[in-house]
């Protein structure tokens, strides 16, 4: 059978049905179809430039704090994900994403807080609705100091 399209636009749409031996049917249909497709840049790269340990007072000895000074390329992440995993990155140790707000420039401090001595896999994933980039680094905490 052919009929025209129902579509408000005037261009013409042909459908045919044939018939199959094997009992279903095949359709074909010719015309036009539009589409937009936005291209985003999208967060291109993210590096921890720095990695600071915070002085604590005797009460907070327990908890190792480390600060992470992180930058990116591309377009402002709206999201920050830091897992801290075991030295080979494969086990998992704990997880922690918070939503951030960067109007201008990325540039951020994450801090982080480490219960007890020993060396670290640190992977930092920024994010926003259409892209993520990580970044990855080992960390030793040593009772307050970090190296």
């Amino acid at each position: 059978t052919t009929e025209p399209s129902a579509d408000s636009d005037s261009s013409p749409t042909v459908e045919s049905v044939e018939d199959n031996p094997d009992g279903g049917c095949h359709i074909y249909r010719n015309g036009y179809y539009g589409s937009n497709i936005d291209v985003v840049e999208g967060i291109l790269e993210v590096n921890i430039i720095q990695m600071t340990s915070i002085q604590t007072t005797e009460s907070q000895a327990e908890n190792s704090l480390v600060d992470f000074v992180v930058t990116c390329q591309g377009s402002l992440p709206t999201d920050v994900c830091t897992v801290v995993s075991d030295p080979t990155c494969q086990v998992s140790k704990s997880m922690v994403c918070d939503p951030i707000v960067i109007t201008d420039e990325c540039l951020l401090t994450i801090r982080r807080a480490f219960e007890e001595p020993g060396t670290y896999c640190i992977n930092i994933t920024l994010g926003d609705d259409s892209s993520q980039a990580l970044a990855s680094a080992l960390i030793s905490v040593n009772g307050g100091e970090s190296t």
